[in-house]
């Protein structure tokens, strides 16, 4: 079977065509079926298929249409995490003693999108415990990116970046809490959403066998994927709005427009390195290009600014907080052991990987104090947006790297221009919209010389999630934006 000229269109192409009866949602759904079924062995994206029922949704869509009915995602092909409840669908986390684990009824999100018309043909690869930015784990096998099988698609949402960059649908849905979201797009060259902190409803994006209930998260946030930026645009509001069962029983949603609508009006800090963790030529390359571009097209270009928070303080910050989360939950005898690690670090070890000890063994009062030091991050990055609209930075170091598996994290090695570093420290470029909460949206920006996927994160002020999202619009509309892989010309 031939590509389609509809495989790699975006969810706002496919809504025109799908109104001008160009096409059926059912033969979107089977052009997206076929796809999986013959790359999908290659790349390993889509662990838990659901095509029954997703035909069975397209064809109600089909239905709809016809009935002259208008929804946001109607017919619309697309794949969610594995990582959400879907009723009658596996949700392991890929926690291999959760492999039967079916939840009864779906996410929230899920429940939104169904109900806007989104077709979801199946469930997406994570790593064990979404603790990775590669997506393997022990049930489902190992993701791999679909510009280069022997290299990570990125995680833990690497299964929807890898399932979006090869054209199993035009959406996905995907989770952030160390870069979840937008390392898998800068990886694989797609778009990806992180909302501000709390914007988006988790119930139901939850670690088996936990019900469903509202849970307060630190930290973590769910969010859109997708291969074009309005289309981020459009699954976030049919995502966002408080729970009705907890906020929205009082609260209503009411996002502040983007600043500007216009590449001259925007105020941008743009950012490519940072000592504390130094990214390499090709991604420096890739954001001085785009700076370049961004000038000669009117938009107010600083490349430098006191106002922005310190890089060191603020990672080593995030360190802490973020381990102290994730200790929570981790077994007693590797909770003791990195607690008696972290009483015998130096007190001048003032390193990322000490900071990282350190929160897993932090008392409540030192976290107390840690929350009060992210207040005052936030005020800062208040004042900063007082005289920028975004800040344009990494996301990573380095394009997509070879997959390795080693058990240890903080025993794996990236190569950064030749030079070894500790591979769980590429958690401070996500780690600089996270810590704050601010929204923030990745975008591809081109490829590396050996073909690899680049782009930038848009980090925005807070609530304002409409802006960087707006941004990365116009850079899409001006310079281009997703490429689909070579492998995938069929």
């Amino acid at each position: 079977m031939a590509k389609s000229q509809y495989s790699f269109k975006t969810a706002v192409d496919l809504s025109k065509a799908l109104r001008n009866k160009q096409v059926s949602a059912v033969e979107l759904a089977q052009d997206a079926i076929g796809r999986i079924e013959r790359h999908d062995g290659k790349v390993n994206a889509v662990c838990v298929r659901d095509f029954e029922r997703g035909l069975a949704a397209a064809r109600a869509a089909d239905a709809a249409i016809a009935r002259g009915e208008h929804k946001p995602l109607l017919g619309i092909p697309m794949t969610v995490k594995e990582s959400y409840n879907v009723a009658g669908l596996p949700t392991t986390w890929g926690f291999p003693p959760h492999k039967d684990f079916v939840p009864t009824e779906d996410a929230l999100s899920i429940q939104r999108v169904k109900d806007a018309g989104g077709v979801i043909l199946g469930k997406t690869n994570v790593p064990v415990g979404l603790a990775d930015w590669q997506s393997y784990n022990d049930i489902y096998g190992t993701t791999n990116n679909p510009y280069d099988l022997g290299r990570t698609p990125g995680g833990s949402s690497g299964g929807s970046s890898a399932a979006l960059a090869a054209g199993y649908g035009a959406l996905s849905l995907g989770s952030d809490i160390g870069g979840s979201l937008r390392v898998p797009a800068f990886h694989c060259g797609i778009y990806a959403h992180k909302p501000t902190f709390a914007l988006l409803p988790s119930r139901g994006h939850t670690a088996p066998p936990a019900p469903p209930i509202i849970y307060e998260r630190d930290l973590a946030v769910t969010g859109p994927m997708a291969r074009g930026a309005a289309d981020l645009s459009l699954l976030l509001d049919v995502m966002a709005a408080p729970d009705p069962l907890d906020a929205g029983r009082a609260y209503r949603l009411d996002l502040p427009a983007a600043r500007h609508a216009g590449l001259k009006d925007f105020r941008i800090l743009v950012i490519d390195t940072d000592p504390v963790l130094p990214t390499d030529k090709a991604v420096r390359g890739s954001i001085d290009k785009l700076a370049s571009h961004l000038d000669k097209a009117g938009a107010k270009i600083s490349r430098s600014s006191p106002l922005l928070p310190d890089f060191a303080a603020s990672s080593r910050l995030y360190m802490r907080m973020l381990l102290s989360f994730l200790a929570a939950t981790f077994p007693p005898e590797v909770y003791a052991g990195a607690c008696a690690a972290a009483a015998a670090l130096p007190a001048g070890d003032t390193s990322l990987q000490a900071e990282r000890l350190r929160g897993i063994a932090l008392s409540h009062r030192d976290w107390v104090q840690a929350t009060v030091a992210r207040s005052r991050l936030r005020a800062q990055w208040r004042e900063l947006f007082n005289s920028f609209d975004a800040v344009i930075c990494p996301i990573m170091p380095t394009p997509a790297y070879p997959h390795d598996h080693a058990p240890d994290q903080e025993q794996r090695r990236i190569l950064i221009d030749g030079v070894p570093h500790i591979y769980t420290d590429q958690l401070a470029w996500p780690g600089i919209a996270t810590l704050p909460g601010l929204p923030s949206t990745a975008i591809p920006t081109g490829f590396a010389p050996d073909g690899l996927p680049v782009g930038v994160q848009i980090v925005g002020p807070w609530l304002e999630d409409r802006t960087p999202l707006k941004l990365a619009e116009l850079i899409e509309r001006e310079f281009g934006g997703f490429v689909p892989p070579k492998m995938f010309d069929d």
